[in-house]
C-alpha cells in the first residue's frame, strides 16, 4: 500500500460544526481523512466541563483536538489531558480571527508572536508523545505575509512541530468579521508552495477556498496535505469520494442512502442517552445537495427534528421521501 502523509486530507476544525456527532458521520463517509474537533480553549479544559468538551467515540479515529491558548504551561497541561483522552494529535490554533480569541490574545493574534508560539509548541512536545501541529494564517492586518509566515514556520519547526497547516489568507483583526475573514482576504497559494520549497522535510498542508477534490489533487502535487472546511461540511457527498480519489481505496458505502442508514444506530443510541435529534441531523442537511428532493429533505429535517421528542422516524420519513423521488425519476 502506498504510504501517505497522515494529513493528506483532513476536515478543518470549525466552531459549532465539527462536534462529535458531525465527526462520527464524517467518519462513516471516509475512513482515511483526519478529523478535527472544534477549537477548545485551555481555560475550558482546565476549569470547565472537560468530559463534555473532549469525549469522543473511538470510531472517529484518527481524530485531532485543536487547542486555543497562548500560555505554554496551560497548553502543556491540556495536551497531556487530551493525550489521555486518546486523541491522535494536538493542533494549536494560530488562525482564528474571532473577537473571542482576540480578547484572549490567542488564535490569529499569535501570528505577531512567533517566539511565544514556538515556546508553546516546545512545552507541548515535552509533555506528550503524540504529534503536535500548528494551524495558522499567512499574516494579520498590515504584516508582510512572507515575513510573518516564515517567522512562524521557523519558530515552530525549531520547537519540534510535526506539521504546519496554512490557511492561505491573511486575517484582518480590525475591520472584518470572522465570516468576512473566511472569504474577503485574497488567497495566496503560491506563498504556501514557496514555504514548502524552503522547508522540504516539514509536512505542510494548505487550507482556504478549496471546493473540489480535483483542486485538492492539484495542491497535493506540491504539498503534503489539504484541509477542507465548509465545502466538505456543506456537501458531505464530497467526503464519500475522498478515499477513492485521494487514497486509492474503495468508498465505505456505495451511496449516501447507505451511509445515512449506517448513521441511524448511532442516532438511536444518542437519543437513548438524552441527546436531541436536531443536534445529529443538522450535520446531514447537505447530503443530497443538487439532487431531486433535496429541498424537501432539508425542510423536513429542519422543521421536524428540533421539535421536542423528535425521534428517528423523522429521519426515516425524510429518507423515504428521497427514495421515492429517486425511484420515480428512474421509472420515467
Amino acid at each position: 500500500m502506498q504510504k501517505f502523509s497522515p494529513h493528506r486530507f483532513s476536515v478543518a476544525p470549525m466552531m459549532d460544526w465539527t462536534d462529535r456527532h458531525c465527526r462520527y458521520f464524517h467518519r462513516l463517509l471516509t475512513r482515511r481523512a483526519r478529523l478535527y474537533t472544534e477549537m477548545v480553549t485551555t481555560g475550558a479544559i482546565i476549569y470547565g466541563p472537560r468530559d463534555r468538551l473532549l469525549r469522543f467515540d473511538p470510531f472517529e479515529q484518527p481524530v485531532a483536538v485543536q487547542l486555543g491558548g497562548s500560555g505554554p504551561a496551560h497548553l502543556a497541561q491540556c495536551a497531556r489531558i487530551c493525550e489521555d483522552y486518546g486523541y491522535a494529535e494536538i493542533n494549536m490554533n494560530c488562525g482564528c480571527p474571532s473577537d473571542r480569541v482576540q480578547n484572549g490574545a490567542f488564535g490569529a493574534c499569535l501570528m505577531r508572536e512567533p517566539k511565544l508560539v514556538g515556546d508553546c509548541i516546545a512545552a507541548m512536545k515535552a509533555a506528550v508523545k503524540i504529534p503536535v501541529t500548528v494551524k495558522c494564517r499567512i499574516g494579520v492586518d498590515d504584516q508582510e505575509p512572507r515575513e510573518a509566515l516564515w517567522a512562524m514556520a521557523q519558530s515552530v519547526v525549531a520547537a519540534g512541530a510535526d506539521a504546519l497547516v496554512v490557511h492561505a489568507r491573511k486575517a484582518w483583526l480590525q475591520g472584518l468579521s470572522p465570516k468576512e475573514n473566511r472569504d474577503v482576504p485574497p488567497l495566496d497559494y503560491d506563498l504556501v508552495y514557496a514555504l514548502k520549497r524552503d522547508y522540504p522535510h516539514v509536512p505542510i498542508g494548505i487550507n482556504g477556498g478549496i471546493h473540489a477534490l480535483d483542486e485538492a489533487k492539484t495542491h497535493l502535487e506540491l504539498l503534503d496535505g489539504v484541509m477542507m472546511g465548509r465545502a466538505a461540511y456543506q456537501n458531505p457527498g464530497l467526503l464519500l469520494e475522498v478515499d477513492a480519489a485521494l487514497f486509492g481505496e474503495p468508498a465505505p458505502f456505495d451511496n449516501m442512502f447507505d451511509a445515512i442508514e449506517a448513521y441511524e444506530p448511532y442516532i438511536a443510541s444518542q437519543l437513548a442517552a438524552g441527546e436531541r435529534l436536531h443536534d445529529m441531523v443538522r450535520h446531514i442537511l447537505g447530503c443530497f445537495a443538487g439532487q431531486p428532493g433535496a429541498r424537501q429533505w432539508r425542510r423536513h429535517l429542519s422543521t421536524e427534528a428540533p421539535k421536542r421528542g423528535a425521534g428517528i422516524e423523522v429521519l426515516r420519513e425524510a429518507l423515504a421521501h428521497l427514495k421515492r423521488e429517486a425511484a420515480r425519476l428512474a421509472a420515467e
